[in-house]
């Protein structure tokens, strides 16, 4: 479905970033893998998804709350393929605490990482979109781009944005070929929603079990975790030709969360 094409996923070391990497090259996508991990394994895992499916697989650790380097990642991309056919922002981070106490480090990272990193992907990957006349951007918002949780300011606002940036990008090209839309997944089970588990206890006083119970599944009315691969399917239908129409959407896929 997308051979000839190439991905740049940014996060997708572990988690839903990984899922949706994965998903793109096994459609035939060559992959650029971003985001931290040890060089032997960030090898490994490139050479695994090159093997498996084979397309051409890159990696590259640029530090996503660093302008200079992401220009550097986009650069490098754009100078090997030519173009960026398919962008997915994905790279995040969270802190939870509440906002009197929020650490005013942990605010500007969250909002460098999470909103301005796919600002400075998407200006840099459009020209090569436009000159070819096709282009899908996918930015992985959240539940909380469409609603808010206490103890959360920052990661709530960066998603807000994100939610704002999908809209007014998606106009800017909508007749040049190109979608952009926001997938807003409510809880997913990864490595970044196991370690907010504790700060969240921390914060409420309340139990790690009970944040699972009663804070986290309690906002979605199916009362499960989505799946890594339910984000990954939507994010690559979003790349599809049958897509086409579908763009400046904010997409929620959160257990039903978002109807209260």
């Amino acid at each position: 479905m997308f051979i000839g094409k190439t991905a740049l996923v940014t996060g997708s070391t572990s988690g839903i970033g990984l899922g949706i990497a994965r998903s793109l090259a096994a459609q035939g996508a060559n992959v650029i893998l971003n985001g931290f991990g040890e060089a032997g394994a960030m090898a490994r895992l490139k050479d695994e998804l090159a093997e498996l499916y084979d397309v051409q697989v890159r990696y590259d650790g640029a530090d996503m709350s660093r302008p200079d380097a992401i220009e550097a990642m986009m650069g490098a991309a754009l100078s090997e393929f030519g173009c960026v056919d398919l962008l997915v922002n994905n790279a995040g981070i969270q802190h939870v605490a509440p906002v009197d106490a929020f650490p005013v480090d942990k605010w500007y990272a969250i909002l460098a990482i999470n909103l301005s990193a796919g600002f400075h992907t998407t200006r840099l990957a459009l020209p090569a979109m436009k000159k070819k006349g096709f282009g899908r951007i996918v930015n992985i918002a959240s539940a909380h781009a469409l609603v808010a949780s206490p103890y959360k300011s920052a990661y709530v606002t960066a998603k807000h944005g994100v939610a704002g940036f999908t809209k007014t990008v998606a106009l800017e090209v909508a007749e040049l070929g190109i979608t952009v839309n926001a997938v807003c997944p409510g809880y997913v089970l990864t490595p970044l929603v196991e370690l907010q588990i504790p700060d969240t206890a921390k914060a409420r006083g309340i139990s790690q079990d009970e944040v699972i119970r009663n804070v986290l599944l309690a906002a979605q009315p199916t009362r499960k975790f989505v799946t890594v691969e339910q984000v990954a399917a939507l994010t690559c239908f979003l790349c599809t030709d049958d897509a086409a129409s579908i763009t400046g959407a904010v997409l929620p896929i959160e257990g039903g969360w978002t109807a209260h």
